[in-house]
């Protein structure tokens, strides 16, 4: 059986459409465990900016254009690059294959850029919320990223169905 592919320009489409889902549902998930476990809702997004700042981003506990901003902005560049990965390997199959496949490639690609954000890339460019959250708050955000990633392909499926 011959499977059927995208082209670029759909799957950057759909690659951007998922990631503002992914970035917005793992962004939550880091806000809602960073207000229980440091106090701040930006505290974990603030961190991300430490590409640019560096380490002060870390301590960075309130709002600003600065440190929020400006990791929410990397956070979202990241999740749509990663989302763009999903709906070249999985999207097709996952909107023709339902919920479950859809999750679990969605899993796959989140397992993937936690692999690659905390084993390949160097410590200046890890994403630093891990600095203000504990491990298993880290992989709720993954996993928040990776549920969020497949949303669009399982809205894609029910919409063709109905």
């Amino acid at each position: 059986m011959k499977r059927r592919s995208h082209s670029w320009a759909q799957t950057l489409r759909d690659g951007l459409v998922s990631g503002a889902i992914s970035s917005l549902t793992s962004t939550a998930a880091l806000s809602v465990r960073g207000a229980m476990e440091s106090g701040s809702l930006c505290a974990p997004v603030n961190a991300i900016s430490r590409w640019v700042w560096g380490e002060r981003a870390v301590a960075h506990d309130e709002p600003s254009l600065r440190h929020t901003l400006l990791g929410y902005g990397i956070h979202h560049a990241s999740s749509t690059l990663w989302a763009v990965v999903y709906e070249r390997w999985f999207g097709e199959v996952a909107r023709r294959s339902g919920p479950g496949p859809a999750l679990a490639a969605g899993m796959a690609v989140a397992g993937m850029a936690c692999f690659t954000d905390y084993r390949l890339t160097p410590d200046r460019l890890e994403p630093g919320y891990d600095r203000r959250l504990t491990a298993p708050s880290v992989g709720l955000a993954y996993v928040a990223f990776g549920a969020g990633v497949a949303l669009r392909s399982i809205w894609a499926a029910q919409r063709r169905s109905d």
